[in-house]
């Protein structure tokens, strides 16, 4: 996942018909589009920064349905996995005993939506399983504490999971595939809330069929 930022990035999109008023709208959606991007890549940027992460990790998750090609962008711009990790590694110190925070639960859930994003993209997600990313998030579906902030954890990290699983990729479940997803997975169900049961149960179904 680590590489350079890409020099451009494509702009999909075209108008149905010719005519002046259709190049204008057009025109006007493509530069729309590239403003969004400068915007993403900027945000990006600023996760290398410490002091302007926190703020970029939240404009980047709230905003990362209107960012085209958000995912390739997070996932060849250089240093990114490695905040990303970073962010997620930190919080473990807090995990057992459960010293959870809402705010610190929510920065890392921040991370998770964007590994999501990541996960969700078919020129994408082979590179995530390449870094190993799933297996970080482990520590987060086996935590036995019900509270909000590790629920949302728990969650966001089985949101990524079943990202991965739900193209039914063949190479892509292989990869995944480890002697902790299981019982990561089991457990979460036991643990978690009836919507990460729902999730948990959708990944080990994915999984056995192929």
């Amino acid at each position: 996942m680590v590489r350079n930022v890409p020099q451009s990035l494509s702009v999909g999109g075209s108008g149905r018909g010719g005519g002046g008023a259709s190049s204008s709208h057009g025109a006007g959606a493509s530069i729309n589009m590239d403003g969004q991007m400068q915007v993403a890549e900027q945000l990006v940027l600023d996760l290398r920064y410490p002091v302007r992460r926190e703020r970029a990790l939240l404009e980047l998750s709230k905003k990362r349905e209107l960012f085209h090609d958000l995912a390739p962008l997070l996932c060849n711009s250089f240093g990114t996995s490695t905040v990303f990790l970073q962010e997620i590694i930190s919080i473990y110190p807090l995990l057992s005993p459960p010293n959870l925070t809402p705010v610190q639960s929510n920065r890392v859930c921040n991370v998770l939506a964007l590994l999501q994003c990541v996960a969700s993209h078919p020129d994408t997600r082979m590179s995530l399983l390449n870094a190993s990313i799933p297996s970080y998030l482990y520590a987060f579906l086996v935590t036995t504490s019900k509270s909000r902030p590790f629920e949302y954890l728990r969650l966001a990290s089985l949101g990524v999971i079943g990202a991965l699983v739900k193209a039914g990729d063949t190479e892509v479940i292989r990869t995944l595939l480890s002697p902790e997803i299981i019982p990561s997975c089991l457990r979460s169900m036991d643990i978690g809330c009836e919507l990460s049961k729902t999730v948990g149960t959708f990944i080990l179904q994915k999984i056995p069929s192929r």
